[in-house]
């Protein structure tokens, strides 16, 4: 959840506005509905709290600049300042402070690769390209993302699309460097490995 995602919703824009109650009902019900839904469904509790206390920021704001009535604008202002306030006071209990998160308590990747980024970047096409992965249905950002996240690495999206690009423009006959080493080293391994089998015999 974005931050901004409260503030952006179309009852901060009637508020602001002062729209009459009649106009602003329904944008009050789906701004709360948003903040119950988000409160269930919240994957990162910290992300959620960021955006109630920008909201309520920006819902006082509006309120001491309102005049003060019980219907319209300033009414429903003050029923979801109130919501906000409430959600906040009850999430708090529940999410540590991000200090609590010491480095000790997160746990690196038990493998890491230790080659190039652009023998990752290319390695990820070809099972992509494969169908190897979710039968080929991916999105290329969010697979170099996922390797990334299980190998230590942060790839960004121009990390990839310039590995890529760099890999087409390699002027030799094959131009997958890393795959062609792969299945030299591999059938090396296993002629090795046949040599050993004979010897024992």
């Amino acid at each position: 959840m974005d931050y901004h995602t409260l503030t952006e919703s179309d009852f901060f824009r009637f508020v602001s506005q002062n729209t009459e109650a009649a106009d602003i009902r329904a944008a009050y019900d789906e701004f709360s509905q948003t903040i119950f839904r988000s409160y269930v469904e919240a994957g990162n509790p910290h992300r959620l709290l960021f955006a109630l206390i920008y909201a309520e920021v920006e819902l006082q704001s509006l309120h001491d600049t309102l005049s003060d009535g019980k219907d319209g604008a300033a009414a429903y202002l003050k029923k979801a300042l109130a919501l906000v306030r409430r959600m906040l006071e009850n999430l708090q209990t529940q999410v540590p402070p991000l200090s609590a998160a010491q480095k000790s308590d997160i746990q690196p990747p038990p493998f890491r690769w230790t080659g190039s980024l652009v023998e990752l970047i290319e390695v990820i096409y070809a099972l992509d390209e494969m169908g190897c992965i979710n039968d080929g249905q991916n999105d290329i950002k969010e697979l170099t993302a996922f390797f990334g996240s299980q190998l230590g690495l942060e790839i960004k999206d121009s990390h990839c699309y310039n590995a890529y690009t760099d890999m087409k423009r390699r002027k030799s006959e094959s131009r997958t460097y890393f795959l062609d080493k792969m299945r030299e080293r591999l059938n090396l391994r296993m002629q090795r490995d046949d040599a050993k089998e004979r010897a024992r015999r």
